[in-house]
């Protein structure tokens, strides 16, 4: 038991569940119409760029191919490609979203 004229430590609140990154994340993505690869949960890959997005899906655009609307707790990762396929040379931002309300 510490004593009675120990300095209490102050208790860190938890870390905030939503922090409204991944919506800005998603509009610059969208706004500037940068292809992205998203991977699902089951290991598939698709590409296009998100025309589309609200709290609980992506809409992905792709040329030549359906469009897709995929489910938020569907997705792993999002990862920004360069406007020709391939892969920026700088750190590549990805958005991991397997943390959202899985169902």
């Amino acid at each position: 038991m510490p004593p009675d004229n120990a300095p209490r430590r102050r208790q860190k609140a938890p870390p905030p569940g939503e922090t409204g990154q991944e919506a800005l994340y998603l509009r610059s993505l969208s706004d500037r119409q940068i292809p992205v690869h998203v991977k699902l949960r089951d290991g598939e890959t698709v590409s296009g760029w998100i025309e589309y997005f609200d709290d609980r899906m992506i809409r992905l655009t792709r040329e030549g191919k359906p469009n897709l609307f995929i489910y938020k707790h569907q997705i792993r990762t999002i990862t920004e490609h360069g406007r020709d396929g391939r892969r920026r040379n700088r750190k590549e931002p990805t958005a991991d979203l397997a943390g959202e309300d899985s169902q």
